[in-house]
């Protein structure tokens, strides 16, 4: 595993995901927003596993993809050289931050965190401008057409049923 990789990393999904949540619990402790973690026999935990699971596939996945067959990372300072349309990226435009919502999600619930929705809701927000403003004009510049065509038949957030499977 390279250096670059291993920032990106820590810099980008490790403070999204862990780092600020965390600091969201310090903070709230003692007051009415609190971090209560819901029982571990319950409804509620096995929708926290399986979205976890979920969005712990998704980054894995799609961060090896980016190392081994785009040749670059998933930090914007080191993006992809090769364009990747593998895995998840057949199914949906972008895999990587959607697992991440499911983890963010997924911490919300279990710890009933009122701070960590907040934290996920601004991190949807500011992903649903930032990533259509100028992560995807980005890529049509860099893979051009090939980019362009992805777009118009994989959706940006809902999955597709089937996989695309290119030209």
């Amino acid at each position: 595993m390279n250096w670059a990789f291993i920032r990106a990393i820590l810099i980008l999904p490790v403070n999204a995901i862990i780092i600020v949540p965390l600091v969201l619990i310090w903070a709230s402790a003692g007051t009415d927003f609190a971090a209560r973690p819901v029982p571990l026999i319950s409804p509620a935990f096995i929708v926290v596993l399986l979205s976890s699971l979920g969005g712990l596939t998704l980054g894995f996945w799609t961060a090896r993809d980016f190392v081994t067959k785009g040749e670059g990372t998933p930090a914007p300072w080191n993006p992809p050289k090769k364009f990747v349309l593998s895995g998840p990226y057949r199914y949906l435009r972008n895999p990587m931050i959607s697992g991440v919502f499911l983890m963010l999600f997924a911490e919300a619930l279990y710890f009933r965190s009122w701070p960590i929705a907040g934290w996920l809701g601004f991190f949807i927000l500011a992903n649903l401008f930032y990533i259509p403003r100028f992560e995807e004009p980005a890529l049509e510049k860099r893979f051009g057409d090939a980019y362009h065509t992805f777009k118009e038949n994989v959706p940006r957030w809902i999955p597709r049923l089937t996989p695309w499977r290119g030209n």
